[in-house]
């Protein structure tokens, strides 16, 4: 890989500090291509000592010397942020750390810096509380990668080497995902998933299938009308488009 990985920190008093330790060290075992972390290089000094891990950290100033000095520390970028909060505990430095770690990692993708942003779990209360304002990390993500016009239609994929699941409305309370879920919604989904399945995941012909809202589908209405007035014409317009999709699907009887 010519250029690393950039790892965000995710929120300091969480795991994140933790997995990117862990990753380093396995780093070898599991072939884990070339990464640095955006953090408080302190602040995971001292988590590697609380967790009894030693390691060597590399301090750097800049992307390109992460992929030399990886192999024998683990290369942390400082965010310029101090995150003092201990594990389990975040205090008033853990949104700051998070959301500069973020900001910085997506920077250096879109300056050809890095390969791919990777991100650790943040604690989206704690964000709230400090202001933040997107639903998660998903919609930041999206508006960041396109400063000062309009953001992309976010969407995540949840993916496995078997199967990869979309979720067609994110972050919202399951109310109000009733509501906003629209054909409209379903197909511009379809239709990103499927380019980007071609495009990033070389899946020549992709197969989507498209689940029920309702219990067992809605039962041809007896149980909801969505699938009958949103989901299926949402799979009769992809079907226009060449796009293989099965749907509106129902879950098993037992």
């Amino acid at each position: 890989m010519a250029k690393p990985l950039a790892l965000t920190s995710g929120e300091p008093a969480g795991i994140g500090p933790d997995i990117a330790i862990a990753a380093w060290l396995k780093r070898r075992e599991l072939r884990v291509p070339p990464f640095y972390l955006l953090a408080d290089p302190d602040c995971i000094a001292r988590r590697a000592n609380a967790l009894g891990m030693k390691i060597d950290i590399a301090e750097i100033g800049g992307t390109e010397a992460a992929c030399q000095a990886f192999a024998d520390a683990l290369p942390v970028l400082s965010i310029g942020q101090r995150a003092t909060a201990k594990p389990g505990v975040p205090d008033d430095t853990s949104a700051a750390a998070a959301i500069a770690s973020i900001r910085r990692a997506v920077s250096d993708v879109v300056a050809g810096k890095a390969t791919a942003v990777v991100t650790n779990p943040i604690a989206k209360s704690v964000l709230y509380r400090a202001g933040f304002r997107h639903p998660g990390h998903t919609e930041f993500l999206a508006e960041l990668a396109n400063p000062g016009g309009e953001p992309p239609q976010p969407v995540m994929m949840l993916w496995s080497p078997a199967l990869a699941v979309v979720p067609v409305t994110i972050h919202v309370a399951l109310r109000d995902a009733v509501t906003e879920l629209s054909s409209d919604l379903i197909v511009s989904t379809a239709r990103i998933v499927v380019a980007d399945l071609k495009a990033r995941f070389a899946v020549a012909k992709p197969r989507l299938a498209i689940a029920g809202l309702n219990p067992h589908a809605g039962e041809e209405g007896t149980l909801g009308h969505e699938e009958q007035t949103l989901i299926a014409p949402a799979i009769e317009a992809l079907r226009r488009d060449g796009i293989e999709v099965l749907g509106p699907l129902k879950n098993k009887e037992e």
